[in-house]
């Protein structure tokens, strides 16, 4: 039965529920007054036929934007002007002002793990985190967007701080104690929208039965196009059984938000930061309201509760959703099974990888091999005469007890036996980073810069390359004098260590890449412009070293290479290390490749591309072509991409 409350003499401008379901409480704001109701002692009252009375908590407020209560429903947070009014439910009086935005507080939220924190938002684009119970400004934001902040959330299980926009930008924030701060990502929801829908084959499905319409009024309305601001955010209980990936199984619950719009609803993952399912109200002919001037989602029992206010008019929706039935209807089903570092099948005969693998392991035919025995086999001179001394033959065998080795160089050392049996020290995957600088090493005497850093795969030692075209290499310690590597031209853009840590490779802005022996400073093997007629950004070794994988411009290349640092003592100019090209592949849209990817320590078909036009690439060298494509990943051209070579613990490689 409706149950009408009544008690303000101006018109109400913001009101919340409480946080909890014994007793459930609801508070109510307008410029006269701020009145809290225990809906149970209202409705006896109104069974009764009395009029139910609400409790004041404060009077003459001024224009109040928003009401929010703490976990407990001990306090509520009253936004009010340019100032935030933290009242106590029990004593009704006021526990704190809060001052210092310079515009209409517009939003506030309390912390979900700290209820003495709150958090508000304004007009002026930025936030605030206050301690009720001084007063005190403990954190201030700066401008974050171009339009006024709408709308906050606190998550609990990530402890992160999502604050909404009227352009339709959402800014993520890290409350964990000790990060200070620190924001952690910017999300543009219509771009995030369009990313969805790309990765989606087809349009969008009809999801009506998955909406139930409770309650409209008002005629229909057109379809119009219109902008998302971020009017409510909200937390969204997933089951265990959805995961990040949209959709994909996890044992773990997830943490995501609903994000409330005038043109839709959307599932936030806080962990991936994109959108698990998508909901537009102009694809439902029954319901009345396609432009939302107001939004409040609410989650309970698996359930989701959405109240709409129309922009243009009088009318008001209630939506019920299933949470777990839309993620599940908005999986990617073209995508097939997931894409995984490890390959799940043999080397096909048409990948451009069958060509190492089949100079690894081709047996040689037995004529081939009795000839090249029979050949191996030459004329030597004899001599009968055993008078002649310079034979050899009626000397006694001369046998070498000590030949000292003079042919050693003097900036390479032998490895002590204790540097060999260096082992790294493996991070426990349930401890948190390393925070505290255990050593600073100046690299150059000037201020040069340095461009790449590797370590090598038995993290002994670690390779630097320095803007004035040198090459170091120090041991893991940082201790001794580095061996260096000259011989670029320009700036040292990439290096690779190969899977056995015998080669290193660099790659130079002046177009020449470079394979050296870790053990001499001369180059094994050298290619210039002639290979690469733009700037080599990235090269490493690929597929347990079988192939070597550079990008140059929009496209990468794949190269099979023999390395042979013998020298002739004639044509010492000339060397015995060849390469040829087997492969390359341009990028969707020809755009320039900022950071490649791919796994050497084991057997991969797969490689990441990073590009200048903001998107991740996934390519299938087993098959030859691309596999998926990402965009939108920054607001910037990312400029590195990493992934895990080796773990020896959890599951298998996932992308």
């Amino acid at each position: 039965k409706l149950l009408i409350l009544r008690g303000h003499h101006q018109p109400i401008t913001a009101v919340a529920f409480g946080n909890t379901e014994h007793p459930l409480v609801v508070c109510s704001a307008s410029q006269d007054h701020v009145l809290m109701w225990r809906l149970d002692e209202c409705r006896e009252k109104a069974l009764h036929g009395m009029d139910p009375r609400g409790l004041v908590l404060g009077t003459r407020p001024g224009e109040v934007r928003c009401v929010k209560f703490s976990p407990d429903d001990q306090m509520a947070a009253v936004c009010a002007g340019n100032r935030v009014l933290v009242l106590d439910v029990q004593s009704r009086t006021a526990r704190a002002e809060l001052e210092g935005h310079q515009g209409p507080v517009t939003a506030a939220e309390f912390c979900a793990w700290q209820a003495h924190v709150v958090v508000s938002g304004s007009e002026d684009r930025s936030f605030k985190v206050w301690d009720c119970r001084t007063g005190a400004l403990m954190h201030s934001s700066a401008v974050l967007t171009a339009s006024p902040l709408l709308s906050l959330f606190t998550d609990g299980e990530s402890q992160q701080l999502v604050a909404g926009g009227a352009e339709g930008q959402l800014c993520i924030f890290s409350l964990v104690e000790g990060h200070h701060y620190r924001h952690v990502t910017r999300v543009d929801l219509r771009k995030e929208t369009e990313s969805f829908y790309a990765r989606r084959p087809g349009d969008a499905p009809d999801l009506s039965p998955l909406t139930r319409d409770v309650r409209q009024e008002g005629p229909q309305q057109g379809q119009v196009d219109v902008a998302l601001p971020v009017l409510s955010l909200a937390r969204c209980d997933l089951p265990p059984g959805l995961g990040p990936g949209h959709g994909c199984l996890s044992p773990d619950r997830t943490s995501c938000v609903w994000v409330g719009s005038s043109a839709g609803l959307f599932i936030l993952n806080l962990a991936s930061f994109e959108l698990e399912a998508a909901l537009h109200y102009k694809d439902f002919l029954n319901l009345s309201i396609q432009v939302a001037g107001s939004c409040a989602v609410m989650s309970s029992r698996g359930k989701a509760f959405c109240l709409l206010a129309s922009m243009f008019g009088n009318e008001v929706a209630g939506l019920e959703l299933d949470p777990a039935a839309l993620v599940r209807s908005q999986q990617h089903p073209h995508l097939g099974t997931q894409l995984s570092v490890l390959p799940s099948s043999g080397v096909s005969p048409t990948s451009p990888l069958y060509f190492g693998v089949a100079e690894a392991t081709r047996v040689k035919p037995a004529s081939h091999q009795q000839a090249a025995t029979q050949s191996s086999l030459r004329d030597q001179p004899l001599v009968f005469h055993s008078r002649v001394r310079s034979s050899g033959y009626t000397a006694a065998p001369h046998v070498t007890m000590f030949s000292p080795k003079t042919n050693v160089r003097s900036g390479c050392k032998r490895p002590s036996r204790r540097r060999s049996t260096h082992t790294c020290q493996q991070c426990p995957s349930d401890s948190p980073p390393p925070t505290q600088l255990r050593r600073r090493l100046a690299v150059a005497q000037g201020p040069v810069a340095v461009r790449c850093v590797q370590f090598s795969g038995d993290g002994r030692w670690l390779a630097c390359g320095l803007a004035d075209h040198l090459s170091l290499v120090f041991d893991a310690h940082l201790t001794g004098a580095p061996a260096v590597f000259s011989g670029h031209d320009g700036a040292v853009s990439a290096l690779g260590w190969s899977h056995d840590a015998r080669w290193l490779l660099s790659a130079s802005l002046d177009g020449t890449l470079r394979v050296w022996s870790a053990r001499s400073r001369e180059p094994a093997l050298c290619l210039g412009t002639d290979v690469f007629p733009e700037p080599v950004h990235h090269a490493q070794f690929y597929y347990l070293d079988s192939f070597v994988l550079v990008s140059s411009g929009p496209e990468f290349q794949l190269l099979r290479h023999h390395l042979d640092t013998r020298k002739d003592e004639i044509k010492r100019y000339k060397q015995r290390s060849r390469c040829t090209r087997v492969f390359r592949l341009p990028t969707t849209g020809a755009a320039e490749i900022t950071g490649l990817s791919a796994a050497n320590e084991f057997y991969s078909h797969l490689v990441l591309a990073a590009s200048r036009s903001r998107t991740v690439e996934v390519f299938d060298l087993n098959a030859g072509r691309s596999a998926a494509v990402i965009q939108g990943v920054h607001s910037r051209p990312p400029h590195q991409i990493c992934q895990n070579q080796v773990s020896e613990v959890g599951p298998a490689h996932r992308l």
